[in-house]
């Protein structure tokens, strides 16, 4: 991506998470495209005349998709990830099926922390942490 090119999508609407790795950013945004599809839009800090990292650092990279994320990798002395008390809820964001595969391709790598199961309420979901410290709540009614 060319320095100065535009990189906020337009149009959007809700809460999108923007998380800091510590290096792995790529690799991150990489896996999530993978188990949810969409594009990759990523700008490295050589794009953006940054020297305080490597060039091939994401220094702001978004995943467009059917799930949206934004991540980059936290500069010297900037915060890295790290999540407690906090999960990415998906509850009834795709159809049953899409939704129990995003569940395993998170798990690959990662942990089931709750099985995505059927639940007394008549609905079902699960949780599980990926191999990047996320924590997914994932599930669909019926």
């Amino acid at each position: 991506m060319p320095v100065g090119a535009a990189t906020y999508p337009r149009g959007m609407t809700g809460l999108t998470p923007y998380l800091s790795f510590d290096g792995t950013a790529r690799e991150a945004l990489e896996f999530y495209r993978g188990v949810f599809g969409g594009e990759l839009v990523l700008a490295t800090y050589g794009d953006f005349a940054r020297d305080d990292g490597a060039v091939d650092l994401i220094a702001h990279g978004m995943l467009q998709g059917p799930v949206e994320l934004f991540a980059s990798d936290a500069g010297p002395g900037e915060p890295t990830l790290e999540l407690r008390g906090i999960l990415f809820s998906l509850l009834g964001t795709a159809e049953s099926t899409t939704l129990e595969q995003w569940f395993a391709a998170l798990a690959e790598g990662g942990e089931v922390l709750d099985a995505l199961a059927l639940r007394p309420w008549g609905d079902h979901d699960g949780q599980v942490r990926d191999r990047f410290g996320v924590t997914w709540l994932i599930g669909y009614q019926g």
